[in-house]
């Protein structure tokens, strides 16, 4: 029995391991990347560890000087951080009351499905109709009308998570709170809602991530620094004939810094929510 321990735990670890390298190989390079400087980025061996640490770029891309490649970098930031924001929250207020109804009935979950099978649809095949909507509208190159076709993604998605952790509220809670004179609103709201704050969290988490890293759209519905999102100004950065390698990887290392400060934040709320509240048997 002790071998096969032994083993099993060489096994987990050297799995847990091999996994660690695969997601963080490509996002240490990326970081050696952005401090190397041109020579070492175009020298024949590649250098694996810069000769030079060259920290220019981030200063670059975090200028605030009028017209410079900082301040466009930065105000896409800011649009991304609105953006998807604004259209996660928008997909919290229309999937709660979405997942809670189809939970609670059962014959309507024909309906989650039919929702579902329009979030499996390729992108490309909904940007002629967005595009005309948006048109009509006049919100092409706005913030509010990419939140909106951020919404038409984020919904189903967030409807579909949050319906199976309201299947996992006993609902005689929610049938004893109502019997004690409680509201469907008040009901929802003391009661439902935080025995699922590990799913809205988590939903929240995942719906904003979405958001941020959506490319699409991004480069359909925006032309100009209005509305250009982080993904966007990335791409740009690589649109010239010469493209600087080491300034679009400090761009990537830029851009993921707010969703893993919230991820961090939307984390400790999920073990929070674990660990607080719950069903006395």
């Amino acid at each position: 029995m002790e071998r096969r321990s032994l083993a099993a735990s060489i096994f987990v670890y050297g799995a847990a391991l091999v996994m660690s390298l695969v997601i963080l190989a490509p996002v240490v390079w990326l970081f050696l990347m952005s401090i190397s400087s041109s020579a070492d980025l175009s020298a024949r061996p590649l250098h694996w560890w810069p000769q030079e640490i060259d920290l220019s770029r981030y200063g670059e891309l975090v200028s605030l000087v009028s017209n410079s490649a900082g301040e466009a970098f930065l105000a896409s930031l800011r649009n991304s951080l609105f953006v998807s924001g604004l259209a996660t929250c928008g997909a919290l207020l229309v999937a709660i009351p979405s997942a809670w109804a189809v939970s609670r009935t059962p014959r309507v979950q024909w309906s989650l499905y039919g929702v579902i099978a329009t979030y499996m649809l390729p992108p490309v095949s909904l940007a002629v109709p967005l595009y005309m909507g948006l048109a009509h509208l006049g919100l092409l190159n706005t913030i509010t009308g990419l939140a909106l076709v951020y919404l038409t993604i984020l919904a189903p998605f967030a409807t579909w998570l949050l319906k199976t952790g309201f299947d996992t509220i006993p609902q005689e809670i929610e049938s004893a709170a109502m019997i004690d004179g409680a509201r469907l609103d008040q009901t929802m709201r003391l009661v439902t809602l935080p025995l699922a704050a590990p799913v809205l969290a988590t939903t929240a988490l995942f719906a904003f991530l979405l958001a941020w890293d959506e490319f699409f759209y991004a480069l359909l519905f925006t032309a100009d620094q209005r509305a250009k999102t982080v993904t966007v100004a990335i791409a740009d950065l690589a649109g010239g004939r010469v493209s600087d390698y080491g300034l679009i990887a400090t761009g990537g290392i830029l851009a993921a810094l707010p969703p893993v400060l919230i991820g961090l934040i939307m984390q400790r709320a999920v073990i929070s929510g674990l660990t607080t509240g719950g069903v006395k048997g």
